[in-house]
């Protein structure tokens, strides 16, 4: 899910915050570790002139060095402002006031969460002993109800009808 936003150069930067903090919520929410990474001008390419990336901690991937052995960062989020990059190549204008001249808006993206990455980190910090997962209570009305996931050995071969015969 992409968040797209347009703007007017004045309000670039609140916008920008406002965009983070959206995104930043629902790793709060559901109380996921994560970390804010703020990417240096050197890796921001030709057309953002800012950004900031958002990454929650999976433990049990082991590809990267993290605060704990094994597990790695996975970058759930990226919030950039090309001020006004794209909209000069769009040819996207306000005129803010009748009278004045046309100025150039400044656009902004933000990507929602990368849902995979957040289902992985969920079924890592929520996962119980018994195999079961607790449901983090801002999902719950969004699955009726539902506080803990049962699993299935053989959810696999239900899933892909294996081992039935017409």
């Amino acid at each position: 899910m992409e968040l797209v936003n347009f703007t007017r150069p004045a309000k670039s930067d609140d916008r920008f915050w406002d965009l983070l903090d959206e995104a930043e919520a629902v790793l709060r929410r559901l109380d996921l570790p994560y970390r804010v990474l703020d990417i240096c001008a050197g890796d921001l390419g030709d057309k953002a002139a800012r950004q900031i990336d958002l990454e929650v901690w999976a433990p049990a991937d082991d590809t990267d060095e993290g605060p704990a052995e094994g597990g790695r960062w996975l970058e759930v989020s990226s919030v950039s402002n090309f001020r006004d990059y794209q909209a000069r190549r769009a040819g996207l204008r306000f005129r803010p006031e009748r009278h004045e001249s046309a100025e150039y808006l400044h656009t902004l993206n933000g990507s929602g969460v990368a849902v995979p990455r957040v289902l992985v980190a969920i079924m890592e910090y929520y996962q119980n002993d018994d195999g079961t997962i607790t449901v983090p209570e801002p999902l719950r009305p969004y699955l009726g109800g539902m506080e803990t996931i049962e699993g299935s050995e053989k959810i696999g071969e239900a899933a892909v009808g294996a081992g039935e015969k017409e």
